[in-house]
């Protein structure tokens, strides 16, 4: 169902890179370039979704093609005979460029990979995906599969092994396509009208839109640049969410939802507040390590207003997400197809902005042999949503967020000053719980003072 709306979006936007999962990393060290093709011909080989194509079929519907065999070329451009400012630079430019080209859905493959040499010991691994064959949970599996195959690769030219003895990881029970029949016929089958009464009543006749504050028009096409703001968390304001959130018995996430729906209600002073997030729909375990589309989107909805406790905002989105936890199988496309909101081409059915909580945990990219392995940011793409928040959190503790927006509605001091007051809301969730959402002051000092100026 996922894989649908894909190509239905495709379609309207073959050129839009809104879709791709894309990253770089920095391999400094010996690089052995045949064992990384190596490695990544045994991924493409081992998971079907990283050889899949589509076609429309009789009824203009998507249909999956699975090829025989990968077709993974890893082209090495080499910048080394530059210096190395200006091989970086070039690297940089070249990385972009490839992240930025679209997919041909039907023509594939759908997963790119280019290395780029920037000096003798210091190379850019580009790796782009489109999101109809992966998902952020596939980005681990891609990155531990690689480096385990990698590893073994380099040991075995180094030990002199014979080809006989290659490595090998533990046999798939399923791939990508028996779930997709699987799921079809689950639901087809009850369990999609048990799921969508509970939406349904969860969700209510009416479907507003959520009207953010913008610097700037909005365009008739909802085709946006992505900007970015990062920023990190105290540390100890991470530890006392935790504990306000556990005496409530929630999670960190729903603390941190809570303190951005809240946000929301205060910028734009609307009650009904709808935010969409992602969550990684794999309770199975025959799925858990296969590579593909199996992400599915939940709507969070809170009612609110300025009478509300921090406190009752949290217990709310606490419901609101155990709900959702029990009825997660119903594909976000279903739900649009039942509920038929207003359907605009500016904005997304539902709700408008995303929010999306992750563990990140790449430390298998530590222990490849002879290399030191750095994340590399690539080039900017297109906007998915108008606002979106990624809060990660690393395996040394940090919590770090992040602001996706788009460039051509909002500037970057509105958003930067937008993470400053959800961190206030969030320091006040920590230790003022009983205190009403319309009573709290978000405003720094400085703006307070802006303000005094102004008159």
């Amino acid at each position: 169902y996922a894989q649908q709306r894909h190509w239905f979006l495709w379609q309207l936007e073959p050129l839009s890179t809104a879709y791709h999962l894309s990253g770089g990393l920095r391999l400094t060290g010996r690089l052995d370039i045949e064992a990384l093709r190596w490695s990544f011909a045994a991924l493409g080989r081992r998971h079907e979704s990283l050889r899949t194509v589509f076609r429309a079929n009789a009824e203009g519907g998507a249909e999956q093609i699975i090829e025989d065999e990968p077709r993974l070329e890893i082209p090495l451009t080499d910048f080394s005979g530059l210096s190395l400012e200006s091989a970086r630079a070039q690297a940089g430019e070249e990385a972009g460029r490839i992240a930025g080209s679209p997919f041909d859905l039907t023509q594939g493959p759908l997963l790119r990979l280019a290395l780029i040499r920037i000096a003798p010991e210091e190379h850019l691994l580009v790796v782009v995906m489109h999101h109809i064959i992966s998902d952020a949970w596939s980005n681990r599996i891609v990155i531990d599969e690689f480096a385990a195959h990698y590893r073994s690769r380099v040991q075995q030219e180094q030990e002199g092994e014979k080809q006989g003895q290659e490595f090998s990881l533990p046999a798939l029970p399923i791939q990508y396509a028996d779930y997709a029949i699987w799921q079809r016929n689950w639901l087809e089958a009850g369990e999609k009208e048990r799921q969508l009464a509970y939406w349904r009543s969860q969700l209510g006749e009416e479907h507003p839109v959520l009207q953010l504050p913008a610097d700037h028009p909005r365009s008739s096409r909802a085709s946006y640049r992505a900007a970015r703001h990062t920023f990190t968390f105290p540390a100890g304001l991470v530890g006392r969410l935790q504990r306000q959130a556990q005496s409530q018995g929630a999670t960190l996430f729903m603390a941190l939802l809570s303190g951005f729906q809240g946000l929301l209600y205060r910028y734009t002073g609307q009650r009904d507040i709808r935010v969409g997030v992602p969550i990684a729909n794999r309770q199975r375990v025959e799925i858990e390590n296969i590579v593909g589309f199996f992400v599915n989107t939940q709507v969070l909805r809170t009612l609110m207003d300025g009478r509300m406790s921090l406190k009752s905002v949290l217990d709310q989105t606490r419901e609101a997400a155990l709900g959702a936890q029990t009825h997660q199988d119903l594909p976000f496309e279903q739900l649009v197809e039942a509920l038929q909101p207003e359907r605009n081409l500016n904005q997304n059915p539902l709700f408008q902005v995303m929010y999306n909580h992750l563990r990140e945990d790449y430390r298998a990219l530590e222990q490849l042999p002879g290399l030191t392995v750095e994340d590399h940011e690539l080039s900017e793409q297109a906007a998915q949503f108008e606002l979106t928040l990624d809060t990660v959190e690393q395996p040394d503790g940090r919590l770090e967020a992040t602001f996706t927006y788009a460039a051509e509605l909002f500037e970057p001091a509105t958003i930067a000053r937008l993470g400053g007051h959800y961190l206030h809301l969030l320091e006040q969730l920590a230790e003022h719980p009983q205190q009403s959402l319309g009573e709290i002051d978000i405003l720094s000092e400085a703006e307070r003072a802006q303000l005094k100026a102004w008159g």
